[in-house]
């Protein structure tokens, strides 16, 4: 049974750091282009930050130059490091393939506030 976990939310004032992580079981996450996503109420589920199969990393303009993808096959996670957090940044954090989805975890709360 694949089962996605995040981890490492939390509340934080702006411009601080978290680190987020997503831990794999049921699955290689290595053989994924793996994705970040967040979700705030009423709202659409957006990416923000992708990685592929070697380690390219994108990201939408709204993180760019604030959030970091990582991966590590060994301990099958995949990071997101997000720092100089806005409260925009606000939202459920998940983490699923790109392009072949796998069951969605239940996030992990980023709540960005002073």
């Amino acid at each position: 049974q694949v089962q996605l976990v995040e981890s490492g939310g939390g509340l934080v004032r702006p411009g601080g750091s978290l680190r987020l992580s997503c831990a794999a079981s049921g699955t290689i996450l290595s053989i994924y282009v793996m994705g970040w996503y967040r979700q705030t109420p009423g709202k659409k589920r957006e990416q923000v930050a992708r990685i592929t199969n070697d380690g390219m990393a994108n990201y939408a303009d709204t993180v760019k130059g604030r959030f970091t993808i990582t991966r590590d096959g060994a301990k099958n996670t995949v990071y997101l490091e997000m720092s100089n957090l806005k409260p925009e940044d606000t939202a459920v954090y998940y983490c699923n393939s790109v392009v072949s989805p796998l069951p969605w975890g239940q996030g992990t709360q980023v709540t960005v506030s002073s």
